[in-house]
């Protein structure tokens, strides 16, 4: 996966693309969702049977997840964790997903605790500090030090093309620019700035600036194409 450049021994992170099709299970044209699935997923030597996948509801609950979790949301998205928005484990072969058409993918790793983490964060998630949160619970569960914790961002809509209304003054003290007299979100840099402040090193967060809107031929995206648009996965998984 070229685009994300982050690569550690016994370590798997990748997110899919638009040619790679439709990854959700519920949103889209999912009559080959699971087909989708098991073609991209089989490229990185996952079984996508064994697939943990959350209801994502915009928000900042985390879930640990370990083997006995291995299947949630994998075949039906019944079956998925309920109201989770963020990932983790120390286990291995557990596959963490979380699936966006503009949200941000963080990709967070303790090479020192061996285990690794998968946030799904929009605005409303990123408003309410997951990152942050996900980085403390990642200190209470494994004894992670923020300082060694590498992060990577997929891909999502950015302030090129992320128009928002006045309130979000309200939302955010930084990671807003105005031109023309409009309001435009970097996900990215507030998640970012979120991350350093937890204690992680800059030069252990990669972000590849991807614009999910300005990339059509590579992304879906829900604010350039409407609620009925398909998902991207990004997949996290310890070896």
């Amino acid at each position: 996966m070229p685009d994300l450049e982050f690569t550690f021994p016994n370590l798997i992170c990748a997110f899919s693309r638009r040619p790679d099709r439709n990854m959700s299970l519920i949103y889209g044209d999912t009559r080959d969702s699971l087909d989708n699935r098991k073609a991209y997923l089989s490229g990185l030597d996952i079984d996508y049977r064994s697939l943990v996948a959350a209801k994502q509801v915009h928000a900042s609950n985390i879930r640990y997840v370990d083997e006995r979790d291995s299947g949630s949301g994998a075949i039906t998205y019944g079956t998925a964790i309920e109201g989770t928005d963020s990932l983790v484990t120390d286990k291995k072969f557990v596959p963490l997903a979380i699936f966006s058409a503009d949200c941000l993918s963080i990709f967070l790793y303790d090479p020192g605790q061996a285990a690794v983490g998968l946030v799904h964060a929009g605005w409303r998630s990123t408003r309410e500090g997951i990152a942050a949160k996900t980085v403390k619970f990642m200190q209470g569960r494994f004894g992670t030090e923020p300082q060694g914790l590498h992060a990577a961002f997929g891909p999502a809509i950015r302030s090129c093309c992320y128009e928002v209304g006045d309130d979000f003054k309200g939302h955010f003290a930084c990671g807003l620019a105005e031109r023309d007299s409009s309001l435009y979100l970097d996900l990215g840099k507030i998640n970012k700035e979120a991350l350093m402040d937890s204690g992680l090193k800059e030069e252990n967060i990669f972000d590849p600036g991807i614009c999910t809107s300005c990339r059509r031929d590579d992304f879906f995206s829900y604010r350039r194409e409407g609620p009925s648009c398909g998902r991207i996965m990004s997949v996290a998984m310890l070896t």
